[in-house]
């Protein structure tokens, strides 16, 4: 990943967070939240948001926890939720945790959609993003495609509800339709790619028989990626990623990671917008009053898809 351009897009989003939070009372502007703000796979989230934006004549902001840290996120998020926005458009570090301050921002009128990585007990009003649990089926029947039988390991977020979707989608379709293909670890990489590479290589010298890995984040891709190639095991292993970011693509057309999930994030940040709007501006009559009802007027859940990418496509999705 090229930190100094994350770092530039994140320190551009604290200014346009600092300029803009005075007016945050007028009707018109809409924030999108989420953790390691710096992360390429964002960008296309929020350039999403913005093509919305333009259609609907509203103003968009950037802003999230620097780290991986859920108090951190907490904190942006109340925030953010104190400044009174049209609406809020909210990735989720960690279900539970965030409960609380989405229930705080529906209660006080503040539109919330969840988008990537969900909070299914919260009182958010829809979810956009990747089926996950059929996502890691799809990496399960591509690998199988690749490898019939072996050791198998998976790099993974262990406590991010998006991350135990794909892993379990992944993990139940290996038993159910390749079961010459084992499971014999799985590693957390807290999405950073030095620390998927280090655990990743751990994994490879107590099990050198390994032929296929699991990353359900981009940034574990390219850390697994490497962990392969400095054990001299590139040829041997099968990496299958997700998301599209440069380096993931880089390493595609390099033959270091053979495929990976791209997600709609585009569409999560479009789709995302238009539904805070949509609610904001009070333009749905799905009954006489869904407030007074207790319900959401939107669909709960919106699958964006997935699509693999190999060596053969990848150019479609370069910037």
């Amino acid at each position: 990943m090229n930190l100094i351009r994350h770092a530039t897009y994140f320190m551009a989003s604290l200014l346009l967070f600092a300029s803009l939070s005075s007016s945050f009372a007028q009707s018109d502007e809409y924030v999108m939240v989420t953790f390691i703000s710096g992360l390429e796979y964002w960008r296309d989230a929020y350039r999403g948001m913005e093509d919305a934006a333009q259609v609907l004549g509203v103003r968009t902001l950037y802003t999230g926890a620097v780290r991986y840290d859920i108090s951190e996120q907490i904190t942006v998020l109340e925030q953010v939720i104190a400044m009174q926005p049209a609406g809020i458009l909210l990735t989720v570090m960690n279900p539970e945790a965030l409960k609380d301050s989405i229930n705080r921002g529906i209660a006080q009128g503040i539109p919330i959609v969840t988008f990537d990585a969900d909070s299914p007990l919260s009182n958010r009003y829809a979810f956009l993003g990747t089926g996950n649990y059929q996502a890691g089926a799809v990496a399960a029947r591509y690998l199988c495609s690749q490898v019939s039988s072996g050791e198998v390991a998976i790099s993974s977020v262990p406590a991010q509800h998006n991350h135990v979707e794909r892993r379990q989608g992944f993990i139940d379709t290996l038993e159910n339709e390749c079961p010459g293909l084992t499971v014999v670890a799985i590693t957390d990489d807290r999405t950073d790619s030095a620390v998927a590479a280090r655990e990743m290589a751990a994994v490879l010298m107590a099990n050198p028989d390994v032929v296929g890995i699991f990353a359900t984040n981009a940034s574990g891709g390219v850390g697994v990626a490497q962990a392969t190639r400095e054990a001299g095991l590139s040829e041997q292993v099968t990496i299958v990623s997700f998301d599209f970011d440069e380096g993931t693509l880089d390493m595609i057309d390099e033959g270091l990671i053979d495929a990976t999930l791209a997600q709609s994030t585009w569409q999560m940040g479009y789709w995302g917008l238009k539904f805070l709007y949509a609610i904001a501006n009070d333009q749905i009559r799905s009954i006489a009053d869904w407030k007074a009802a207790g319900i959401s007027p939107l669909p709960p859940i919106v699958d964006t898809g997935v699509v693999v990418i190999t060596a053969e496509n990848s150019r479609f999705w370069r910037r």
